[in-house]
């Protein structure tokens, strides 16, 4: 069975225009000391970001070694694809704005639900902001 992370590399081979893929990765704070899973509650706050091409990433474990080798202060990454120019994918300096956007939703809880998240055991995370 295909991993949910490489149908997303898949996905973003398969567009009409070269992607870049957006990376962000987040740490959580927990504000409440519940031992029920379902009523933890906390903040998620941006640790580092990073763009790639889908053509630099074979597998989750590659990206989560090299994130890694930066920081483990990581509980989550938050993905999203910027599509090209014609035959050109954009570059990084291109990303660096929606990098920043990114950043941006994570840190203030907006608009956090037109990222794809996955925890550090590739596991697909539905967030909420409350």
């Amino acid at each position: 069975m295909e991993s949910h992370f490489n149908q997303l590399l898949r996905m973003a081979h398969e567009q009409e225009t070269p992607q870049r893929l957006l990376f962000l990765f987040a740490s959580a704070k927990t504000s409440n000391k519940s031992r029920k899973q379902e009523e933890k509650k906390g903040t998620i706050e941006p640790t580092m970001v990073v763009d790639k091409l889908p053509e630099e990433l074979s597998d989750f474990n590659t990206l989560v070694n090299e994130a890694d080798g930066i920081s483990k202060a990581w509980d989550f990454v938050f993905i999203a694809s910027l599509g090209g120019d014609g035959d050109f994918p954009p570059s990084s300096d291109d990303a660096e704005p929606f990098l920043n956007q990114m950043t941006n939703d994570v840190a203030t809880g907006n608009n956090i639900m037109r990222y794809v998240v996955f925890d550090r055991q590739e596991n697909p995370i539905e967030l909420s902001a409350h």
